[in-house]
């Protein structure tokens, strides 16, 4: 998986995507992370990338210029394939869950646009971004961390990225429900002990206490991600026993 980040920032993702498990997937060749400085594609001295709205008011708008020859550049360069998605990260945007992340890693590589200022041209969205997420209804100073987000969701689903596959197959919203509760040594903290079943060894009884704990903690904290969930009879049945759908 590549990807292509553009940015006002470059500086922003040198720690992050150098640390834990994107470093550890950059360093091993299973993604990588091209940044590129939106003002290299400028062409004046003073390397202007905004400007005032014409509508007035505060604040200053991204200029389409830049924006389109970054990209057209690395298209006829061959960095990025013609047929590749040009994402521009703005509140706007379709929003990003574990779905859309799903959507974008069958994809070989991706470009991200990030926002700043007021936003950026209009023309920008119509003739040059293929897609817009949002990563929440809140705003953030700029797309950089949006672009991160997306990085790191997108990423723990290419093959070879997270230690185990089943772990990335169990994670919250990946099966449409809440992640059930984790334990771990020792059995016995402060009193507090960890369920019995899951030092049983019965691996059946194990996974039917998960399976329940996790349709649980859906229905206490997200009950609207049941409405999306493929249920099982006796799924439906524990729900039921919970006061759900009576």
């Amino acid at each position: 998986m590549r990807f292509h980040i553009l940015t006002l920032f470059s500086g922003m993702f040198e720690g992050p995507m150098g640390e834990s498990i994107m470093g550890r997937a950059r360093r091993r060749g299973l993604i990588s992370v091209h940044v590129h400085d939106i003002r290299d594609f400028t062409h004046d001295r003073r390397r202007t990338v905004d400007d005032y709205p014409y509508s007035g008011g505060p604040g200053m708008v991204m200029k389409p210029e830049p924006l389109f020859e970054a990209v057209e550049t690395l298209r006829e360069s061959g960095e990025l394939g013609e047929a590749s998605p040009v994402i521009l990260l703005t509140p706007q945007g379709r929003r990003f869950d574990q779905r859309l992340a799903e959507e974008l890693a069958e994809r070989e590589e991706l470009a991200l646009i990030c926002g700043r200022y007021e936003g950026v041209d209009e023309r920008v969205r119509e003739h040059l971004a293929t897609d817009e997420i949002s990563i929440g209804d809140y705003v953030l100073g700029g797309g950089e961390l949006a672009a991160m987000v997306v990085m790191e969701a997108v990423s723990r689903l290419v093959s070879g990225v997270v230690g185990s596959a089943e772990s990335a197959a169990n994670d919250s919203f990946t099966t449409g429900l809440l992640q059930h509760p984790l334990y771990t040594r020792p059995s016995v903290f402060r009193g507090w002990a960890a369920p019995d079943v899951l030092l049983s060894g019965h691996h059946a009884e194990v996974a039917r206490w998960q399976r329940r704990e996790s349709l649980r903690r859906t229905l206490e904290r997200r009950p609207d991600l049941l409405d999306g969930v493929e249920l099982s009879a006796e799924d439906r049945k524990w729900l039921r026993e919970m006061g759900y759908g009576t």
